[in-house]
């Protein structure tokens, strides 16, 4: 734990203020320092609404890795992601939003700043949730507390209630009559009638993940959410917009950063550009606004691919899973688990698309991405909860609890927002005039249409409600794009979307249920105590150990 009260960012600069004795402190205070009677509420709040856009990256990062989403490098999960790796997360969790959010409260109580403490309180609540569905146990009662550098761990399940309080709460700064202040808003622009969705989302999110601990008390929570109906609506999106300019600082999506200023960056996932584009024998209408190719075709140089001339593993042959290419198109990307070494191919390897993170729209023209100047220029989104992810959640709910609803109908909707939604919103970015000259409206709703009806036929021919559901989390999955926090937690869930690509080594070591607590955690903290090793499971995941996922 970081040796502070809170931290704060006015005009760029980070000012820590550090615990000392209260008589000494009078002495010794630095009058240019940020304290309680000088902090401004609106600059806190401003912090903690960006540290925690880059905190659920990091997190929908890796769980994308981990899903199949986007390529994970390393042969064994244990070298993906070691002590070291999720340091950044944790300090930001805790050095500066929950400790920025505590310092927050008592200034903005006192100044009636009701819907400050409704955002902060929200986000609150996610960091809380996604810490234990990240780590498992983590400090909480005894966290950010300047007195106690050494906190001890509180139950995942605890925190848990203390997240759902917290939304209790955050609802009640949202809609009480009397409020001082306006905040500065950057996810709903001051829309609170969109935020108290956004907090009734998280709820029905709270109770799928503990259906598994708390069946009961799910199918309550989901049918009496249901009933409200005041959860996201389409056009109720929850994400967090970037910018355009490349310094000073880099507001771009952090995808397009990576990949649109020389070229290479990530590669693509094998098996998710395979379900997009061939498993079901034609395209998805997502894949040329997820994807953009290089290349049309698929390269013969073993130099620039070297799979392209061996042998696929054994239990890639025994079980007939994708192996290296998706088709003969030049989606080129690379299987789970791949660690070899970069060729060069960094002009030629399947790159990020218009959707979410604002690259180019795949109109055959095949061109380098090594210009910050193409596509939507980094203009991309976190697409962090979406009014579609409702819909597969409530369908999920159906098929697993029985909650009021239609499972299909669920399902179905839950695709078509998703699909009108990437297309809309990459219609808004500096590829609108190519999306509608390549895929014009009427084209574009065909190819939804259709392609909802073969779903549709899938879901009435699976043989019984476990079939059913992997249907629905096949199109969770896929409408995730972006978004590995969700599919992460949908994975652990359920154990689907069946039939993943498995690791290029036969025995990659157990899948990683929670990630290791951070190294900066455990050298800091003497009542740190590290975890035997990924098989560790949250509290909410009662799922057979693996190789139950795999």
């Amino acid at each position: 734990m970081k040796r502070f009260i809170y931290g704060l960012t006015v005009a760029t600069t980070l000012v820590f203020a550090t615990s000392c004795d209260e008589k000494l402190e009078e002495l010794l205070e630095n009058p240019n320092a940020v304290n309680a009677q000088t902090a401004s509420p609106d600059f806190l709040l401003n912090r903690i609404q960006l540290d925690y856009q880059s905190h659920w990256f990091g997190l929908a990062d890796r769980g994308a890795r981990l899903t199949r989403q986007i390529n994970q490098g390393s042969a064994l999960y244990e070298a993906a992601y070691t002590p070291p790796s999720t340091n950044g997360t944790w300090t930001n969790a805790y050095a500066n939003i929950l400790a920025d959010i505590k310092f927050l409260e008592p200034l903005a109580t006192a100044a009636n700043l009701q819907r400050h403490l409704g955002i902060a309180k929200t986000i609150k609540a996610m960091v809380l949730m996604d810490l234990v569905d990240t780590y498992g146990d983590v400090p909480f009662t005894e966290a950010i507390d300047a007195a106690n550098f050494n906190p001890k761990t509180d139950t995942g399940a605890s925190i848990y209630e203390a997240a759902l309080k917290l939304l209790n709460e955050a609802q009640g700064h949202f809609t009480v009559a009397t409020t001082s202040g306006t905040p500065n808003d950057y996810f709903y622009n001051r829309n609170y009638t969109r935020w108290v969705r956004m907090v009734n989302t998280l709820k029905l999110k709270y109770y799928l993940n503990t259906k598994l601990v708390a069946a009961a008390a799910s199918t309550a929570g989901i049918n009496a959410l249901i009933a409200q109906d005041n959860m996201l609506k389409a056009g109720d999106d929850f994400v967090f917009q970037f910018g355009t300019t490349a310094a000073d600082p880099d507001s771009r999506h952090p995808k397009f950063g990576g990949q649109y200023t020389a070229g290479g960056g990530d590669y693509q996932s094998t098996s998710y550009m395979w379900r997009l584009t061939e498993e079901k024998g034609f395209d998805d209408p997502r894949a040329r606004y997820y994807f953009y190719r290089q290349v049309l075709v698929n390269t013969t140089n073993p130099d620039e691919q070297e799979c392209i001339t061996q042998l696929a593993p054994p239990q890639y042959l025994v079980g007939a899973f994708i192996y290296c290419n998706p088709g003969t198109r030049g989606y080129w990307g690379r299987d789970h688990l791949d660690p070899d070494g970069i060729p060069p191919d960094g002009l030629k390897r399947t790159a990020y698309g218009v959707y979410p993170s604002a690259g180019r729209f795949d109109n055959n023209s095949a061109a380098p991405v090594n210009n910050p100047a193409l596509g939507g220029r980094g203009a991309g989104i976190h697409p962090i909860m979406l009014a579609a992810y409702v819909d597969f959640m409530l369908a999920e709910a159906a098929l697993t609890l029985g909650t009021t609803g239609n499972a299909k109908t669920l399902l179905l909707s839950g695709i078509t927002k998703q699909m009108n939604y990437v297309r809309s919103w990459s219609l808004t970015t500096a590829e609108g005039s190519v999306i509608s000259a390549f895929d014009p409206a009427d084209q574009f709703t065909r190819s939804r249409d259709n392609y909802v009806a073969y779903v549709g036929n899938q879901f009435d021919a699976a043989a019984n409600n476990s079939a059913k559901m992997n249907v629905v989390a096949v199109e969770y999955w896929l409408a995730l794009f972006g978004n590995g926090k969700e599919s992460y937690d949908l994975y652990r869930r359920t154990g689907m979307p069946l039939r993943m690509q498995p690791a290029l080594e036969e025995n990659p070591g157990p899948f990683i249920r929670t990630f290791l607590y951070p190294n900066n955690y455990m050298v800091t903290n003497t009542n740190a105590v590290q975890k035997p090793n990924l098989a560790v499971k949250t509290f909410w995941d009662t799922n057979p150990a693996s190789p139950w996922i795999y």
